[in-house]
């Protein structure tokens, strides 16, 4: 795959992982064999949840009702670079200026 999504929104708490860990999940049930659901991580008031696919706009576009269902998409960060790449490029919130980092 040519590009790595990055899912990431605010987290601290077990509360917040367990959330993270069945968001993952459902996004891995969602997505299927199109894209690979490659993992998370969790720490620094951050969880982000990483994946693998050729069309990141595309596979975010896919991902948002489960996003809208699971009450994530109003405090999401969505951004992709090139998986040979360093540098993100931030797809939503639509129109957002703020630099995309992992923590």
């Amino acid at each position: 795959m040519k590009y790595q999504l990055v899912i990431q929104f605010r987290a601290d708490s077990l509360a917040n992982f367990d959330a993270m860990v069945a968001l993952e999940d459902h996004l891995i049930e969602d997505l299927g064999r199109s894209d690979k659901v490659d993992g998370h991580d969790f720490g620094s008031g951050t969880a982000n949840i990483f994946i693998f696919t050729t069309d990141p706009a595309l596979t975010f576009w896919r991902i948002r009702q489960v996003l809208h269902q699971t009450g994530h998409l109003p405090v999401v960060t969505a951004a992709y670079r090139a998986t040979d790449g360093n540098d993100y490029t931030v797809i939503w919130p639509k129109d957002s200026s703020t630099p995309f980092t992992l923590l």
